[in-house]
Formats: C-alpha cells, sequence, structure tokens
C-alpha cells in the first residue's frame, strides 16, 4: 500500500480548507446549499529553500505558513458569508423568499445539480453568482500576521510571565514589581500552568458563540475526513462520520505541546543564559520585562521541538507512549472539535478529494452540487 500524502487542514467559516504538498483548496457551504471551491497551487518554502526543511527549523517555518494560508482562507470564507448575507437581504427587500441555512435546516434545501468529475476543472460560477478571490494582499496578510503576533505575544508570554511574578512575589513577601526567579523551575511551571489557563479560557469563550460552535464541528469534519483518507477507506460521508473528532496532528494538540515543551525549555535555558543576557544593575519590572521578552525568540526552537513532536506522532498511532503524552492534546481537542452533520463532512470530503485530485493522488472524483472558482 503506498504512503498517504501529507494532508492537513483548518475549519473556516461554514467550510473547510485543505492543504496538500503543493496545492490549497478551500470549500465552503453557501446559503443555498451548494459548495464553492476554491483552489491554488501552493509552494511551501521548505520546498524553495532546502536548509527550511532541517529539523526544528522547519517547524517555526511550517508555524507561520499555516498562519498565512488560514488568513486567506478565512478571507474568502468570510467574503462568501458576506455575499450571501447581502443577497438574502436583497431577496427581503424585494419581499422574497431568503433561502437561509436555516430554512434549509428545517428541511426545504435547495434542488442539487451533479457536477461530473470530467468537468471538474472547468467549471466556473455564472455572472450572478460570482464570488470575491478572497486573496488577501500582502500588506493586509502582513497586518493581520502583526496583529496576530502581538496578541499571542501579550497572551502567552507577558501576561503569564507577569502573574507568575506576581503570585511568586506574593508568597515571598516580596514587593510585586520585584523581578522572578527565572532560575526557579517552579516559577516556570506557575508560568505554564497560566499559559494554559487562558489558553482554555478563551476556548470556552468563543465556543459559545453560534458561528464559532459552527467552525469546531468544521474542524472535527475535518479530522474525521482525513482519518477516512488515511485508512484508505472510500471518501464518503458514511465512512468518515465512523471516525473520531480527535486526530495527533492537529494545530490544537501543537500550541499545547508548546505550552508543555515551553516550561522544560525555559528551565533549562535561563539558568545556563541568564548571565549573558541580563546586565548587572538592572532589577525591578524593568528586569522582568527583559526576562518576558528574551523567551519571544527562543519561542522559535520551542515550536520546532514541538512540531517535531506531532510530526512523529502522526507516524506513531499505535504507539502505547504516544497515546500518553496525546492526552493533553486530546482533552483540549475536546473543546476544539465538535461533532460535525453530514452536510459538514460533505464539505470537509469535497476539500479532501479536491486536493487528492490536484495532488494527483485521486483520480476522477466526483462531486456534487459544487461550483468551481477559476484556479488562482
Amino acid at each position: 500500500m503506498s504512503k498517504c500524502l501529507d494532508v492537513g487542514g483548518q475549519a473556516v467559516i461554514e467550510g473547510v480548507m485543505m492543504r496538500g504538498p503543493g496545492s490549497m483548496v478551500i470549500a465552503v457551504r453557501r446559503a443555498d446549499g451548494s459548495i464553492v471551491v476554491k483552489d491554488s497551487e501552493w509552494v511551501p518554502l521548505t520546498r524553495r529553500w532546502r536548509f527550511l526543511k532541517w529539523p526544528v527549523i522547519r517547524g517555526a517555518v511550517v508555524m507561520i505558513e499555516a498562519l498565512m494560508n488560514g488568513m486567506q482562507s478565512l478571507s474568502f470564507s468570510a467574503e462568501v458569508a458576506m455575499k450571501d448575507e447581502e443577497e438574502a437581504a436583497a431577496r427581503e427587500a424585494a419581499g422574497q423568499d431568503g433561502g437561509s441555512r436555516a430554512e434549509a435546516a428545517a428541511g426545504e434545501p435547495s434542488p442539487k445539480q451533479t457536477t461530473p468529475s470530467s468537468q471538474a476543472t472547468e467549471l466556473h460560477p455564472s455572472p450572478a453568482e460570482e464570488i470575491p478571490s478572497g486573496i488577501m494582499t500582502k500588506g493586509a496578510i502582513a497586518l493581520s500576521l502583526s496583529l496576530s503576533f502581538a496578541l499571542g505575544i501579550g497572551l502567552f508570554i507577558y501576561l503569564p510571565h507577569a502573574a507568575a511574578s506576581v503570585l511568586m512575589n506574593l508568597s515571598a513577601g516580596l514587593p510585586l514589581d520585584a523581578a522572578a526567579d527565572v532560575n526557579s523551575p517552579l516559577f516556570h511551571t506557575i508560568v505554564g500552568i497560566v499559559k494554559m489557563t487562558v489558553f482554555i479560557t478563551y476556548i470556552l469563550l468563543i465556543r459559545r458563540m453560534p458561528d464559532i460552535y459552527r467552525v469546531f464541528q468544521y474542524h472535527g469534519a475535518e479530522h474525521k475526513s482525513i482519518h477516512a483518507y488515511e485508512a484508505r477507506q472510500e471518501l464518503t460521508v458514511a465512512n468518515a462520520r465512523s471516525w473520531p473528532t480527535f486526530h495527533p496532528r492537529c494545530g490544537t494538540s501543537f500550541l499545547v505541546f508548546v505550552i508543555i515543551i515551553s516550561i522544560g525549555f525555559f528551565a533549562a535555558a535561563f539558568p545556563l543564559l541568564g548571565p549573558l543576557i541580563f546586565p548587572d544593575g538592572l532589577e525591578g519590572w524593568r528586569l522582568g520585562l527583559l526576562q518576558a521578552s528574551v523567551k519571544i525568540p527562543m519561542m522559535v526552537p520551542i515550536a520546532g521541538l514541538s512540531y517535531e513532536f506531532i510530526k512523529w506522532a502522526g507516524r506513531q498511532k499505535e504507539s502505547v507512549l504516544l497515546r500518553f503524552l496525546s492526552i493533553p492534546g486530546q482533552l483540549v481537542q475536546k473543546l476544539t472539535t465538535i461533532e460535525p452533520d453530514d452536510e459538514q463532512l460533505e464539505v470537509a470530503l469535497v476539500s479532501l478529494k479536491r486536493s487528492l485530485q490536484l495532488e494527483g493522488e485521486l483520480k476522477e472524483p466526483s462531486y456534487d452540487n459544487c461550483h468551481f472558482l477559476p484556479a488562482a
């Protein structure tokens, strides 16, 4: 049996993005029940510059590329959703039936068209159904990435460091603005606990939003469809439905391992590097700020190590040790993945099949009720 392609994905608004070694596909369910599909060629940086494929280094590169792809995919799915809302508003203003998803869920789906597989790469939407390209400009991507990194650094580096410093100072009877003892493993353990608390609290809060709840359902659909492919099953809703929503290579597990590995990494690195980095005479909150800032470049090797573990985990699914080490990520995935319905599974499978078709792994798959946009 031939080796499966390394295919991964991301849930978006009413859809799923799948990325293969050389392609990226976004499938989004429209309000009328049809599925709009956008695909494009994808050449990863690790293929352009060989040294970026080196272990540990590639983890940070993959993380940045995943953020870029994710923002482009979310942008496209948001534009599709906005177009559906505009059309529904126009129909409502004209006194016509809105044809909303709520009506479809009530058992009134729109008639489906069958797209012959031989025409799959030639179909385009009619002028009345034109969808925006969804491609963000380089400036927009740079701005979004900058804001995301700034938010992430604030929430997961500065805030946990400050909170742990305050807790340690309170317990020791020191001034609250005193610099933390970064040579203490206990300090870094507390930082890790605060990080995990912030992470889980954030997930629990956004999970209550109806739109995010559906995104988490599509996240589960993405995992189920990839499980079916990796088991070499026929890519049908019935086969995908039987698989769990947990997957060892999930980005959620990656983030969990980043937090866990950072505890040991910082506990080992600061006693060695501290005397070389922190100047004599610097103390108080200024020293604390420098201590936290030093962690930012250290996240590159931490992300790299986490990626290597996740990659190894994807190849060792039957390992007892792996199952034990995967427990934290699996528990958090219970929050970020929700059991999908059959229509959501259908969207994930369309995205996966199209990706495999573009990679030459799947010959002439069938698609139902799909509109393919011109390749980017």
